[in-house]
């Protein structure tokens, strides 16, 4: 079982990912002889992912979802529920995750998990789990012909956890182990570092690997209190995706979860707070054994539900960033001031976080930090970017959620994330969504949370890099502070200028 998805943490990906994702999406150029064959693109119909499934509310409140793929003869089981970080206040945090383990051990049904995993093997299933900030999945994967037993074992788990006290502590050390690994990464101390600015109230909603003082003292009766919380069929979504019929599948569905019973909205009873803006930059130094240091920019951008366009536009915008010709990447990687930089944004219900990560040589550290920070002043230019570069951001993107949907299995997990974080209608028309991406709807997204808005920056380096370099919080402000008089000063002269000729 995975500690988060990769979902939870995308913002924080690899330093260097910006460009060689750009170059390995970016479709090879055709031949003039292939150009006269190939049909014309603006009569083609893309497929959108709500196309390929079907879905329904069964009258206990549950949502269920169907992808039929008779590729092969498999099929995955998937329950989604709204949990999660998110969920959590600090005395609960990492609590969504260990329930999540506690998930594969013994029920009403089958009485431990020597049993659990007995049956599994009877079965055929792969199985796993994963927590992020707003969402809690399982998936077993198995023979289609096992499509009944398959959703009665989901069935068992779900609503009948014995929660065993042995299992239960040991269980315990499994996540404490993962928390230990997590720990062993120097990146991690940077993400944590910024993240208790950036979500300053309330940090432990942003953090599904959780806090150890909350793992090592949590109890059984809180795992109980969890499960009739959030463990409720109108809370949850099944997703069946594989070699079945759709009838079929909603039919098996309902036979075996439609018993389940409905429960009042958890978010009635334990409404998640909306996180506070910032309310000004705060600044973050942490001192790790790294090769290179790296710097990071972080805002609060928008929540889905109540700026969709602003996601649309944030996810066009990273991308055009991370092409080779973008004069953001030519600025920061080709002029070599970086080892690599990126931007980017996690969409989420409760304030998706946008960050700007850079890595740098020690002796270009702060002319690379000046430099993103000239960069990110100018997102909002309407010569920033080309309307070719705008398009094929587009295209790119389009790309990769069609590709995203070849494993069955997969765009289970994708069509679940988004039922989570956003329902299932936003990502239904995802991709004419982002076709509709103007030039406007970056700017605004930029001018609305980037430009002039507060953040959070961060650094990672070693000892050694800290004091060659004098690095310290208060530091990093005056590098800030003396880049924004600088372009406040330019842009007063340019102002100046274009009052001196208009009055001449």
């Amino acid at each position: 079982m995975t500690s988060y998805s990769m979902a939870s943490a995308p913002w924080r990906a690899a330093l260097v990912a910006a460009g060689a994702l750009a170059l390995s999406l970016t479709p090879p150029a055709a031949s003039p002889a292939l150009a006269q064959d190939s049909p014309d693109p603006s009569t083609q119909k893309t497929v959108e992912a709500g196309d390929l499934m079907e879905s329904r509310t069964l009258e206990n409140g549950l949502d269920v979802i169907v992808i039929s793929d008779p590729t092969l003869p498999i099929v995955t089981i998937e329950l989604t529920v709204k949990n999660g970080a998110y969920t959590e206040t600090a005395e609960l945090n990492g609590l969504s995750h260990l329930y999540e383990h506690m998930f594969f051990k013994g029920n009403a049904v089958i009485p431990n998990q020597e049993a659990y995993l007995e049956r599994m093997r009877e079965l055929g299933i792969v199985f796993n789990g994963t927590t992020s900030s707003e969402r809690v999945n399982y998936f077993f994967t198995l023979p289609a012909a096992n499509l009944t037993p398959g959703l009665q074992f989901m069935y068992d788990a779900t609503t009948s956890p014995n929660f065993d006290e042995a299992e239960f502590e040991r269980e315990k050390q499994v996540v404490l182990g993962e928390a230990d690994r997590a720990e062993s990464s120097p990146y991690y101390w940077l993400n944590r570092g910024v993240e208790q600015l950036l979500w300053h109230t309330y940090p432990a909603r942003k953090d599904p690997l959780g806090s150890r003082e909350a793992i090592i003292n949590a109890t059984v009766e809180q795992m109980r209190r969890m499960k009739e919380l959030y463990y409720v069929p109108n809370n949850s979504v099944v997703m069946v995706a594989g070699d079945v019929e759709p009838e079929a599948a909603f039919e098996a569905v309902e036979a075996v979860f439609g018993q389940w019973e409905r429960a009042e909205d958890p978010f009635t009873i334990e409404p998640v707070p909306p996180h506070p803006p910032l309310a000004d930059d705060s600044y973050v130094v942490v001192e790790r054994e790294v090769q290179v240091p790296v710097f990071q920019f972080n805002w609060h951008g928008p929540s889905v539900g109540e700026d969709p366009v602003g996601t649309h536009a944030a996810d066009v915008l990273s991308y055009i960033l991370s092409q080779p010709t973008s004069k953001f990447y030519k600025a920061l990687v080709d002029s070599q001031l970086t080892l690599g930089a990126s931007k980017s944004y996690y969409t989420q219900a409760f304030t998706g976080p946008i960050s700007l990560t850079a890595q740098a040589l020690p002796e270009q550290f702060y002319a690379a930090m000046e430099a993103a920070l000239i960069e990110v002043s100018r997102f909002a230019d309407p010569d920033y970017f080309t309307d070719e570069q705008l398009e094929a951001a587009k295209t790119i993107l389009a790309v990769q959620e069609i590709y995203g949907r070849e494993q069955t299995s997969s765009f289970a997990h994708t069509v679940t994330f988004w039922w989570a974080v956003a329902g299932l209608d936003y990502y239904r028309s995802y991709i004419a969504d982002l076709e509709a991406v103007t030039r406007e709807d970056i700017a605004n997204y930029v001018r609305t949370y980037i430009l002039d808005q507060p953040m959070v920056v961060g650094a990672l380096a070693s000892p050694e890099q800290v004091e060659s370099l004098g690095l310290s919080e208060e530091r990093l402000q005056e590098v800030v502070e003396s880049v924004r008089a600088r372009l406040e000063n330019e842009s007063s002269d340019t102002s100046d200028s274009a009052e001196n000729e208009g009055g001449q």
